[in-house]
């Protein structure tokens, strides 16, 4: 299953989010900071303008467009590396797609009005994450019944909604969405039984670089010093059968899954 996965770098292109807020919020270093994590290894960029942590602000359409549209059409100049765009808003899909942008990787899984039809003319991929609640208050108190059965029952309503949109189900890929509207146990047992995932045979997205569930297995490890936990955790979600994994740390990942395909492949 490592054989075919891939890296998915973050490009965030946002002055407040959790991790490299306010690190690309030019042009110029959004595509240099793009360039860098190709050159380490990333077979594919996520750029996205508006945050999703807890408690995050509201963007406008129009702001989000300005921050990464000018950054797509840049990038897309000078590589061939394939853009996805993290977006739930309809226009900003329309708008990156006809840019350039190859994937759209939406943490509301098209639920935006508008988003299901705006993405079936598009004809590019797109990742449907699972996500309790809104950014705003999704962490504000989680329950399930049974936290992998309740993702599974969300991803067969969402596949559906996709197929009854027009949407090609080979275009569908999958993120349980570790750290949206999950407690620590929750994220902890979804990792455990990622493999379950691989139920509705189409490719899987692991994004767990950095997260607060990380800082949480190493005794509230801050943030900057989460590298080697999100890089184990990434592993283990590769060998549990994810095919991408959304990182920040390209080089080390890459480095990580080069030593494990090597010993899985003699």
């Amino acid at each position: 299953m490592t054989m075919q996965a891939k890296i998915m770098g973050v490009l965030n292109v946002t002055p407040d989010s959790f991790s490299d807020g306010a690190q690309y919020s030019d042009v110029a270093d959004a595509v240099q900071g793009a360039q860098h994590m190709i050159e380490q290894g990333a077979d594919m960029i996520d750029i996205g303008g508006e945050s999703t942590r807890p408690n995050a602000d509201f963007v406008s359409v129009v702001d989000e467009i300005q921050r990464v549209i000018p950054v797509i059409n840049a990038l897309v100049k000078i590589t061939d590396t394939p853009v996805s765009i993290d977006t739930s808003k309809p226009e900003v899909m329309m708008q990156a797609v006809k840019a350039g942008a190859k994937m759209i990787n939406d943490v509301r899984a098209l639920r935006a009005d508008g988003a299901l039809e705006a993405a079936s003319g598009l004809d590019v991929d797109v990742c449907l994450m699972h996500m309790q609640g809104d950014p705003r208050d999704m962490q504000n108190n989680p329950v399930y019944d049974s936290v992998v059965d309740d993702i599974k029952h969300f991803f067969e309503r969402r596949i559906e909604a996709c197929i009854g949109a027009g949407i090609n189900e080979k275009k569908l890929i999958l993120d349980p969405g570790f750290g949206f509207g999950k407690t620590y146990a929750h994220n902890l047992e979804i990792l455990r039984r990622f493999d379950e995932f691989k139920s509705f045979g189409l490719p899987l997205l692991a994004g767990l670089s950095r997260k607060r569930m990380i800082g949480q297995m190493l005794n509230d490890r801050k943030i900057e010093e989460r590298i080697i936990g999100s890089i184990t955790a990434a592993i283990i979600a590769l060998q549990k059968g994810a095919n991408i994994v959304r990182v920040h740390d390209v080089l080390a990942t890459k480095d990580a899954l080069t030593i494990l395909q090597k010993v899985e492949n003699g």
